[in-house]
């Protein structure tokens, strides 16, 4: 489980709040999709989850751990995909996923693991190869197997299907409901408003740095009507049922933002 209570964020140097007073709570089980224009706040978001950045206020809980008192203890049970992986570039594949399993103190058997989510992505082959041979979508997957392989309780990825070829991108999608029927908690964020309606339970829309709406699609659907309703908006008047993508341009007002 993710909770996050009156998290606020501001970068000093141009004085942006780019979160702003955020609650919200991730339950494990299901995929959760965290959506927002460019610059509403979601990759500062996804580094104060992963202890990158440091909140201003507020409190961040990963499986009850406080990450800003217990950052250790609380990154060893999470997975996490950044929108551009850092890699050793001189390093084969197999070696940066031996260099991360010492850091996760793995044993032996633990790191087999690692070698079944390669085989999955169809990376195994490579894995002898230097890293800077990699495309961008096999660094991709060699980051999907790196936050996978100590089998952490939450999965939280950015941007995780930039770069991957259809069928990787399809065993990506099986991998994260795994996890979910697994029990763990999958957050990630996303431009594309198809995969997000497919494939998640729960979403919440995020708009210069505040939390618009959250929940299932037939509940974001209700707020939509609600707006609709009130004159706002048109969306939906047809009479049939709008979209994710349409619901979010709606809700964030997204012609006000620039990319």
């Amino acid at each position: 489980m993710i909770e996050i209570s009156n998290v606020s964020k501001t970068y000093p140097e141009n004085n942006l709040k780019a979160v702003d007073a955020l609650n919200l709570t991730v339950q494990p089980g299901k995929i959760f999709g965290f959506l927002g224009p460019n610059g509403a706040g979601k990759s500062t978001t996804i580094k104060m989850l992963t202890g990158i950045l440091a909140p201003d206020e507020g409190r961040i809980l990963m499986n009850g751990i406080d990450i800003s008192r217990n950052p250790v203890e609380a990154k060893r049970i999470i997975g996490y995909v950044p929108d551009e992986a850092v890699f050793y570039e001189k390093m084969s594949g197999a070696d940066f996923l031996a260099f991360i399993a010492d850091i996760y103190e793995m044993d032996r058997d633990s790191r087999r693991y690692a070698f079944d989510i390669a085989a999955e992505l169809s990376l195994t082959d490579k894995l002898a190869e230097p890293v800077s041979s990699y495309s961008h979508g096999m660094k991709q997957k060699l980051s999907i197997t790196a936050a996978l392989m100590h089998r952490p309780g939450i999965f939280i990825l950015d941007e995780p299907m930039s770069g991957l070829d259809p069928q990787s991108a399809f065993v990506l999608k099986k991998l994260m409901r795994r996890l979910c029927d697994e029990g763990k908690t999958v957050f990630f964020s996303t431009h594309v408003m198809e995969v997000a309606e497919k494939i998640c339970d729960e979403v919440a829309i995020i708009s210069r740095g505040q939390l618009v709406a959250s929940g299932n699609l037939e509940n974001l659907r209700k707020i939509d009507r609600q707006k609709t309703t009130a004159g706002h908006s048109d969306t939906g008047a047809s009479g049939r049922t709008p979209s994710l993508e349409e619901i979010f341009l709606e809700l964030t007002d997204e012609n006000d933002h620039t990319a």
